[in-house]
C-alpha cells in the first residue's frame, strides 16, 4: 500500500473541477499579474499558463506553486503544450509583440494578427466552449481578430477595453473630490486609447449628476478644471511605462474582476470591448468598449447609455478610425 492509501480512504472520486479552469496565455508582466490577481482572490479552482518561452514558464509556475500555502488550494499547471489548457471555462490571452521604434499601428497589428492565428484556434481546440477575454494590445483590433479566428458567439469573446481607463477615472475623480474612488461613478468608453471618450454627462457621486452642479464639467471652459482628468487617464499607460517599463498591477486586478463575474455569475456591469455594431449609429463592424453585464455565459445585456451628441459624434469617428485599420488585416 501507498503512503496516500494508508493516510486516507476513499468515499468517493475527487470531482474534476473544469468548470472553475482559467487559462493565461502569455507570462509576461500583464500575465502574471492576471495569474495572480485570480489566485489570490480565489477566482478559479485551477490555472492554466501557457508562453512559448519553457523555462520562464517553468519558472513562473513554480514560484505560484510554492505560495499556494498561504492561499486556498488552486491547481496551477504549465506547458508550452496547449493541451494544458482543456476544459477551461475562461482563457485569457494577454501574449503579443510590443510596438518596435518606428513600426505603424498597422504592422503592429498585423504582427499580432498572426501571432494569434497560433493561439487563438488551440485555445478553441482544446476549449471548445470558452469565453475568450482578450488583453493583448491594440485590445480592441485584436478583440475583433480573435472572434474572427475563433468562429465563437459575439457573447463569449470580449477585451478587456476600457475596463481599466474607467477605473483610471474613477480614481482621478476620487482625489480630486476626495472621495473613495468606488464612490465615484464615470465610465470611459469607446477606443482603449487615445481617442477614448469620457462619459461626463453620466458622471454622478450618490446619484447627484456633477454637470447639474458644473454645466461646464469637462469642458475646456470648465471652473474647476475637471477636463485634466480624462487627459490624466489617456497619459497614465504612458507615464506609467516611461517609469518602470510596462504597466501590470492594475490591468491584473481588472482582468480578475472581470473573470470572477464570469465564474460566480455575479452580473456586474463594466466596459469591456464588444462588438460595437448597431449600437450609437456605428454601421462598421469594429470592437469598442461599452458598459456590459457580465455572467456565467459571458457578455449577456449592452447598457443603453444616453450620450450626448458630441459624446456620440466621438464614438463613431473611432469606429470609423479603427474600421480602417482593421480593412488592411490579412487572415
Amino acid at each position: 500500500m501507498s503512503i496516500h492509501e494508508l493516510l486516507m480512504s476513499e468515499v468517493v472520486p475527487a470531482l474534476d473541477k473544469s468548470g472553475g479552469k482559467v487559462t493565461v496565455v502569455g507570462v509576461g508582466q500583464v500575465g502574471m499579474a492576471c495569474a495572480f490577481s485570480l489566485i489570490t482572490q480565489a477566482v478559479c479552482s485551477e490555472l492554466a499558463l501557457v508562453d512559448v518561452v519553457a523555462d520562464k514558464l517553468r519558472g513562473e509556475m513554480l514560484d505560484l506553486q510554492h505560495g499556494l500555502t498561504y492561499l486556498k488550494n488552486i491547481k496551477i499547471k504549465a506547458s508550452t503544450d496547449y493541451e494544458v489548457t482543456a476544459g477551461s471555462k475562461v482563457c485569457i490571452v494577454t501574449a503579443g509583440a510590443r510596438q518596435k521604434e518606428g513600426e505603424s499601428r498597422l504592422c503592429l497589428v498585423q504582427r499580432n494578427t498572426d501571432i494569434f492565428k497560433s493561439i487563438i484556434p488551440q485555445l478553441i481546440k482544446y476549449s471548445p466552449d470558452t469565453i475568450l477575454l482578450i488583453v493583448s494590445n491594440p485590445v480592441d483590433i485584436l478583440t475583433y481578430v480573435a472572434q474572427k479566428l475563433s468562429g465563437l458567439p459575439k457573447h463569449r469573446v470580449f477585451g478587456s477595453g476600457t475596463n481599466l481607463d474607467s477605473a483610471r477615472f474613477k480614481f482621478h475623480l476620487s482625489q480630486k473630490l476626495n472621495l473613495a474612488p468606488n464612490s465615484t461613478h464615470g465610465w470611459i468608453i469607446g477606443e482603449h486609447g487615445d481617442s477614448s471618450v469620457a462619459v461626463w454627462s453620466g458622471v454622478n457621486v450618490a446619484g447627484v449628476r456633477l454637470r447639474d452642479l458644473n454645466p461646464e464639467l469637462g469642458t475646456p471652459n470648465d471652473p474647476d478644471h475637471f477636463d485634466i482628468l480624462h487627459k490624466e487617464v489617456i497619459n497614465s499607460a504612458y507615464e506609467i511605462i516611461k517609469l518602470k517599463g510596462y504597466t501590470s498591477w492594475a490591468i491584473g486586478l481588472s482582468v480578475s474582476s472581470l473573470v470572477g463575474s464570469i465564474m460566480k455569475n455575479q452580473r456586474q456591469c463594466y466596459a469591456i470591448s464588444v462588438n460595437m455594431q448597431g449600437h450609437h449609429g456605428v454601421e462598421e463592424e469594429v470592437y469598442l468598449s461599452l458598459p456590459c453585464i457580465i455572467g456565467e455565459n459571458g457578455v449577456t445585456h449592452v447598457i443603453k447609455q444616453t450620450l450626448t451628441a458630441e459624446e456620440v459624434a466621438q464614438l463613431q469617428k473611432s469606429a470609423k478610425t479603427i474600421s480602417d485599420v482593421q480593412a488592411g488585416l490579412r487572415f
